[in-house]
Order: C-alpha cells, then structure tokens, then sequence
C-alpha cells in the first residue's frame, strides 16, 4: 500500500473509529436504561394485576354478603326452610374470600389493616346472625330483621376498600402513561443520536465509494434494464396472446413466436429452414398494402394497426390485425405483431346473416319494424318495400302512437292500450283504422315488446305492424254471406214448419171465434149479462194477443232482422220453440220432454238467433226419428247451470244416432247427412254460438240416437280487443 492510500485510510479511520465508539455507547445507555424501564413497567403490571384482583375479590365478597342476608331474610320472614339449602355453602364463600383478600392486600399496611377488621366483622356477623336464625322463634321478625341490616357496616367497609383500589387504579395509569412517555422520549432520543452518528458515518463512508459507485452505478442500472426489459419481452412473446415476428425489410422472418406459427400451421423447423417468409405468406391483393407499410416504416419506424390477410400452411387464409415498428439499432429490421381475426370475422359474419335474416322476416312477414323508447315516442321506423302507401319516411318519429291521426279505436280502448304501455307489459294484435290516401279506412295490428337495459330499466318498445284492411274486409264478407245463409236457413225452416205454424194460429182465432159468439149468446139473452160479455170479450183480446206473438216470432225468424244483444230467460225461450214446434212432434208421434233449471239466470245475447239454434236442434231431432218405430220417438231438453259459471242446453234424441267419424263432421258446412239437406244448419248453429262466447259439440246417446250440446256464458266480457289507430 503507498503512502498516500495509508494516510487517507488513517484520516478515515479515525473518524469511524469515533463514530463507532460513541454507538457503542449510545447502545449501553440505551441497555441499561431500557432495563430499567422494563423493571419499572413489570412492577406496574404486576400492581394493576394485584387491583384488579382486589376489587373482583371485594364485588364477589359483597356479591355473596347479599345472597347470605337473602337467605336469612327469606328464612326469617317465611320461615322456610328452603332458603337455608345453601347455608353452609354461602359462609363458607365469605369467610374464604375475606381470606383470600387479606393474602392480596398483605403488602399495603392500610388495607391490610382493613382487610383483617373485615374478617373479624365478617365472622362477628355471621355468628350473630346465625344465633338469630337458630333463636328465630323467640325474637320478633322486625327485630330479627334489624340485626341482619346490620351488613351494612361490612358493605361500608367493603367499600371504603374499593374506593382505596380504584384511587391506586388511577394512580397507577398515571405512572403507566409516565413510563410510556419517558419510553417515547427515550426511543426518540435514541433514534435521533443513532439517525445523526448513522448520518455521520454514512457521510464519511460515501466519500471512499463515492468513486466506485460512481463508476458501477452506469453498469448496474444498464444490466438491470437490459434484464426487466429482456423478461417484459420474452414474457410477451411467450404468452401466446398475439403473434410476434422478427423481420427485415425483404420480408425474411428471423424469430416467430408459437402463437404466429400455429396461427399459420407452421412448425419450428419450417422457421429454421426459411420456408416462412413474409412475402410468400401474404396473398397478392395484399402485396401493394405490404408495399406501402414498407415505405411506412422506413419514414416513421412504426405502423399503424391494420387488416390483411395471410396463406395458412395448407393454403386456406386467415384474416389478421397487423403492426409493428422498426428497431432503433438498426434500420433495416423490426418487429410485427399478428392478431388472428378469425373468430371476430366469424362472428361479424353471423351478425350480418342474423340481421339479413331478421330484416327479411320484417319485410317478408310485417310491413313495418318499430320502436319507441321510454315515453312511447317512435324512435325509429322501417317500413316493408311492399307498402305502396306508408307514411313519409321520418314524419312518425318524436310522436306517440295515439299522436298520430286516427279514426278508431274509441277513447276507452287507447286507455286500455297506454296501462299496458305504462305497465311495461307484451301486447298482441293492437287494432287500429287510419285514413288512407284514397280516403277509405286502412286498418293496422301492433305488437310489441318491452325493452330493458342491463340494470332492468324499462329503455322502450320494440315491434311489429300489419296491414289487415284486406282480412278486415273479408271478414266482414264472410259475416255477411253467414247471416244471408243464416237468413236462408230461416226461410227453408219456416217452410218445414208450413203446418205447425198453421195450428199455432188457428188454435187463437178458433178461441176467439168461440168467446165471439159466447158474447153475442150473453146480448141476445133478456135481460143481457153483461158481464159473461166483458168476460168474453177480455177472452177475445188475449186470444188476438197470442195470436199476434205467434206472428211476431214467425216473422223476427224469417225476416232480416239485425243482431241485437238483449238479457233475457233462456227457459222461456226454448219453451217458446217447444211451443212452436208442438205440432210437428204430435205428427211425428214423439215424446217431447223437458227438465229446465229452476231459477236459471238471464243470458246475453240475441234471443232470434238462439231461439233458431234451438229449433234447428229440435227440427233435426224430429226429422232424425222420422223411420223408427212411434213407440220409441223421445225427445228431452234440458237446460242446467254449469261449475264454471255458463249455462249448458242438452238437446237428447233416441234416433239412428250418429257415426263417429261424423261427430266432428256434422258442424263443416256443406256437409249433410240428410238426402234434401243443405249441410249448412249445424254449421250456421255452432257459428252463432261461438259468437256469444259458448261452444256447441255432439255425442251419442245410450242406448241410442244422439246428443247435441252447447254452453252460454253468464257474463259476457264487454271489453273489445285493443284496436288502436294512428302510427304503429
């Protein structure tokens, strides 16, 4: 070593050597007083341990005095044995705690002095009390009572223990807080001289390898960059989550990740022996967009991300996402990243087949696709290129659909229509009517569903509209053409009925001939009665009357006559048919029946047209009975209230019967079985049950002929199906 090194070590190891001396004292200071702290704060935890367990031994030495004077109380007053089962038990407690108190208080000369008075007082006490207890019977309860008051003194006592406890409770936290503080201030203290020596030492050490760290420190933070930036890349190209290449500008490719060579069905040695190149890889479509990337990276050093596509090993394609940017060493060679695109390609793919779909659905099976959104306002509109006469494209939007003008339905319906809408609820076939260019009506179904977002947040309505006007319009024909063969059927009926109909009329006017000539008897007579002639003559006016109604249903029947929805007896109404037809079935030689339901309630609905469903039953019967036997022609009606809350009409022939494979066939029109029949009686009978809410069937009857039923609802459902009119 030379002279100069030997003097700067001597220069430095002077100060060091000092710096160390006074460490080392600073830590037997430290020692020591540390020592002493840790003395100090023993001593204090064993006194805090020693109070503590003085005032337990003081609260279960007052806790067991007041279950002794309970004792004794309860003996005294009731005397009761029972309260004395704990008797020895109970002095037993006292007088062991009384002693274990004197054990804890030994070194406090005060309570020492306390703790001995308590035990003499203790002892003193329970053997006066229990001289009372055994003397009970000559001492007065009142004074026995006194005596035991006198545990007061020893709660006093016990007390003022307590009081003395908690007062060096106090004390003691205020010299544990003490030692804490000094603890403090000693650690600070100690701190501060360790944190200026260390400084100190730290300042003269810095000046020896302020020069060795310096010439390192370059080093170090270079190899520990090159390290984490190395493992941040390698842990890229690694990880599998894109393609990685090492190229050149010629399109050779140096290094390639896993995940670009089984993107493209490569392996490792295909790599090795060059067979990958960037060139090769890419189709001809995409050389020119390869071209300008190239001319990219030699002006900027970087690419943008962009789309191409690559030839897999097997020829297929697959679509990528390129990038990359040259490397700042060198000008001629850079790094790529590759995404696979295949799957968001595929799913693109599917999107736009779903939407083509869709979009063909809409226009192939609606002719319009609509949306609203929180308010009911039309957000959007698409409307079928069939639709020669659709509203002008954007005038619907911002508007409600009962903003837009409209003609039906009534003001009830679209309050039924917008409670669904506020109740967020599906609605189905909402109908509406709209003027129409040429000014006739164009009728509109609308069907919707509600639309929530990811939070369930009602967002709006999406839906679907079609035109009707055309069905709305056969329907109407079809109704028309029913109620003329409904008209027909009437007429063909009433032709049947030529005969019966005659005796219905001619039974009234034959009575009213009889009383018209039992009333001019009563004038001719002397003197004339006139009252047999008022008689005779209210007899002639009942008769008309009958006659009249008899005409009246003949003519409702036959004629033209609208649909008219009335409340009516069911009962009185097929009894009016039977009376119709009384004529026929005594022709026919048949046992006509009835068993109608007391106290049926009133239907709803057309009395003409249910009275011709019945009729045609009954005319079907009688003609059905026609070639058996007269001994066995039955015909029963009956009428009776059904569970569900209708009215079911039975209708119950002992004819040939019916084939069951004509059960079902019977209601199609223009099917008959009858030589002369027109096939269309039972279809037009079912129809107009259907219409007022029922259902009509058939069945056959043991042990033989057939059974023709139909039901009727009670209450009829008064609301009309939501049509709603004006946009869709």
């Amino acid at each position: 070593m030379s002279v100069p090194q030997r003097q700067s070590f001597r220069w430095f190891a002077r100060p060091l050597a000092l710096v160390v001396a006074v460490l080392l004292t600073v830590v037997v200071a430290t020692g020591f007083l540390g020592l002493r702290y840790l003395q100090e704060r023993h001593a204090a935890n064993l006194a805090q341990e020693r109070n503590r367990q003085v005032l337990e031994t003081l609260d279960r030495l007052k806790a067991v005095i007041a279950d002794v004077e309970a004792q004794r109380r309860g003996y005294l007053l009731t005397l009761d044995p029972q309260y004395l089962k704990a008797y020895g038990v109970s002095d037993e407690s006292v007088r062991r705690d009384a002693q274990a108190l004197q054990a804890l208080v030994a070194g406090d000369p005060l309570q020492s002095h306390r703790a001995e008075h308590l035990a003499l007082t203790v002892a003193a006490k329970l053997r006066e009390i229990d001289e009372i207890v055994k003397t009970v019977r000559t001492y007065s309860g009142p004074a026995a009572l006194a005596m035991i008051r006198s545990l007061d003194e020893i709660r006093s006592q016990i007390d003022q223990m307590v009081d003395h406890e908690r007062f060096l409770h106090v004390d003691q936290e205020r010299r544990a807080e003490a030692l804490e503080r000094r603890k403090a201030w000693l650690i600070a203290a100690a701190i501060v001289i360790v944190a200026v020596l260390a400084g100190v030492a730290l300042a003269l050490a810095r000046l020896e390898a302020k020069r060795r760290r310096k010439a390192i420190a370059e080093n170090i933070a270079l190899h520990g960059d090159l390290l984490a930036r190395d493992k941040k890349i390698r842990r890229l190209v690694d990880s599998d989550i894109v393609g990685i290449i090492i190229w050149d500008l010629e399109g050779r490719i140096f290094e390639a990740n896993d995940a670009f060579l089984h993107m493209l069905g490569y392996d490792r040695a295909d790599l090795a022996s060059g067979r990958v190149n960037r060139t090769d890889l890419t189709p001809a479509e995409w050389r020119d967009r390869d071209a300008r990337t190239v001319d990219e990276l030699k002006r900027k050093g970087t690419v943008q991300p962009f789309e191409k596509e690559y030839f897999r090993k097997d020829g297929s394609r697959v679509p990528v996402l390129m990038g990359g940017a040259m490397f700042e060493q060198s000008q001629h060679q850079g790094v790529g990243f590759v995404l696979d695109l295949t799957e968001r390609k595929r799913a693109e793919e599917a999107l736009r087949q779903s939407e083509e779909r869709f979009r063909t659905l809409v226009h192939f099976s609606f002719d319009v696709y609509w949306e609203t959104d929180a308010q009911h306002r039309f957000i959007h509109q698409e409307f079928a290129e069939s639709l020669a006469d659709a509203p002008g494209l954007g005038s619907e939007i911002g508007k409600t659909r009962w903003e837009v003008p409209y003609l039906e339905p009534d003001e009830e319906a679209w309050r039924k229509h917008r409670e669904t809408l506020d109740a967020h609820l599906p609605f189905r076939d909402f109908e509406l009517a709209r003027l129409a260019p040429d000014g006739s009506k164009r009728y509109v179904s609308v069907s919707g569903l509600p639309v929530f977002d990811g939070r369930g947040r009602f967002i709006g309505y999406r839906g679907v509209g079609r035109h009707i006007t055309e069905r709305r319009r056969a329907e109407e024909a079809l109704r028309a053409m029913q109620a003329e063969l409904a008209h027909v059927n009437r007429v063909t009926t009433m032709g049947q009925l030529a005969a019966s109909i005659a005796h219905e009329v001619n039974q009234p006017i034959a009575a009213t001939v009889t009383n018209a000539q039992a009333a001019l008897r009563w004038l001719r007579a002397q003197p004339p009665d006139l009252g047999e002639v008022r008689d005779s003559l209210a007899r002639i006016a009942e008769d008309g009357k009958r006659a009249g109604n008899v005409i009246g249903g003949i003519r409702a029947l036959i004629n033209k006559v609208p649909s008219r929805k009335d409340r009516f007896d069911l009962n009185e109404a097929i009894l009016e048919m039977v009376a119709l037809t009384r004529s026929e079935v005594l022709n026919h030689g048949i046992l006509l029946q009835t068993g109608l339901a007391p106290g049926l309630p009133k239907v709803d609905g057309d009395r003409t047209q249910l009275q011709q469903v019945i009729l045609n039953l009954i005319l079907n019967a009688i003609e059905a009975m026609g070639g058996i036997d007269k001994g066995t022609r039955e015909l029963r009606i009956t009428t009776e209230r059904e569970a569900a809350g209708g009215v079911l009409v039975t209708v119950c022939d002992s004819g040939p019967g019916l084939d069951p494979a004509d059960v079902e066939r019977v209601f199609t029109a223009f099917y008959t079985t009858k030589p002369t029949g027109m096939g269309m009686g039972l279809a037009i009978c079912r129809s107009m049950v259907e219409a007022h809410g029922g259902r009509m069937w058939a069945s056959a009857n043991e042990p033989r002929g057939a059974v023709f039923q139909f039901t009727l609802p009670l209450e009829r459902d008064e609301s009309v199906p939501a049509r709603a009119s004006g946009g869709w």
